[in-house]
């Protein structure tokens, strides 16, 4: 079997570059074409001299990357999605989308969040929302895969089984969620400035993230009904990792082995998910440069809550790792296919 042609448009971002990374290392895929507007010309390794003499392709222009891949993917900011996935869609190639515009399948919700329309309403139909462990089966055979992002795939994956069990409330569940700095992206600003962020911790967007209707939307699909979750970042002074304490109102009567039971129905098969004995608790050192999530689990049963806590890499299960995962789905691949990374252990 030939390998899989693989394009990244926006391969200089910090999530671009880590799937080049990844796929370079890839058994069944090679990267053939990759693309920057402010690099173009350049090889990759000039913008990241770790990659030297390893990934020192040419950055070119997007149609070169389309017409050359069986794949492409765009990490690019939000809103410049949709035309670069309507040009692989008529060219007949697979478009994994690491940014927000496939995202959201209410207009509306995503007009609010994110500015424009959706410009073309049959392409949205056609994209799925690819979080691997829960909507597997609705991701096989897709062409435009909307990859979710790191909050948003570490907080659903901390509830799931919790919430489809009907152990715990739809209502007040609070997302209490902390992010390496790399989350917000290559381009500097105030707030990742070094004197800035160094000894430092804060809170931002309280309330008012955009991840936050997307956090709903796929929590409600998993349950049917309306769930609205209180999410509530912070940024960490590190470069990469995500750390989400979710507590939720448990319903009453129910038991401890009752979590566990639906926990490990969940995920005992899912080799992306590591589901922590009882006690541990997880921890972003364990999980960097891996696609795995790792939950644990503690019961406040004065006050009645399930504390469920979720470590990712927001680089990697939070964006290039989790997307690999869905190109192996679309191709037939085994899922961990390229990803099964060991984590560093200090």
């Amino acid at each position: 079997m030939a390998k899989i042609k693989v394009g990244v448009v926006g391969a200089t971002g910090y999530a671009g570059a880590e799937l080049c990374r990844i796929i370079y290392s890839h058994p069944e895929a090679e990267l053939t074409a990759i693309s920057s507007v402010s690099f173009e010309g350049q090889e990759l390794s000039e913008v990241y001299p770790a990659y030297r003499e390893m990934i020192d392709k040419v950055l070119v222009n997007e149609d070169e990357v389309i017409e050359k891949s069986d794949v492409v993917f765009a990490a690019l900011p939000h809103g410049l999605s949709q035309e670069l996935a309507a040009k692989c869609d008529k060219a007949g190639k697979k478009f994994i989308d690491f940014g927000a515009d496939f995202r959201l399948k209410d207009e509306e919700v995503y007009k609010k969040w994110y500015g424009p329309s959706f410009t073309d309403k049959a392409l949205h139909e056609k994209a799925v929302y690819g979080q691997p462990e829960l909507f597997r089966e609705y991701i096989k055979g897709k062409t435009i895969v909307a990859n979710p992002g790191c909050y948003t795939t570490a907080v659903p994956l901390a509830l799931a089984p919790a919430l489809k069990a009907g152990l715990i409330s739809t209502e007040g569940i609070i997302a209490d969620c902390k992010s390496g700095v790399t989350g917000a992206g290559r381009k500097p600003t105030q707030g990742n400035h070094y004197p800035d962020l160094n000894e430092g911790f804060y809170a931002y967007k309280v309330a008012n993230h955009r991840h936050g209707p997307e956090i709903n939307q796929t929590l409600s699909k998993i349950t049917g009904e309306d769930v609205k979750v209180t999410f509530v970042p912070h940024l960490l002074p590190v470069n990469r990792g995500i750390l989400a304490t979710c507590y939720a109102k448990m319903t009453e009567g129910v038991t401890e082995e009752q979590f566990w039971n639906a926990y490990h129905e969940a995920y005992d098969n899912e080799f992306f998910v590591r589901l922590l004995p009882k006690g541990k608790c997880a921890d972003i050192h364990n999980i960097k440069y891996t696609n795995f999530c790792d939950v644990s689990l503690f019961f406040d049963w004065e006050n009645g809550l399930l504390i469920a806590i979720s470590a990712i890499d927001n680089m990697v299960k939070g964006a290039a790792g989790q997307a690999v995962q869905n190109m192996n789905i679309i191709f037939g691949l085994d899922e961990k296919t390229g990803l099964d990374f060991v984590p560093p252990a200090f």
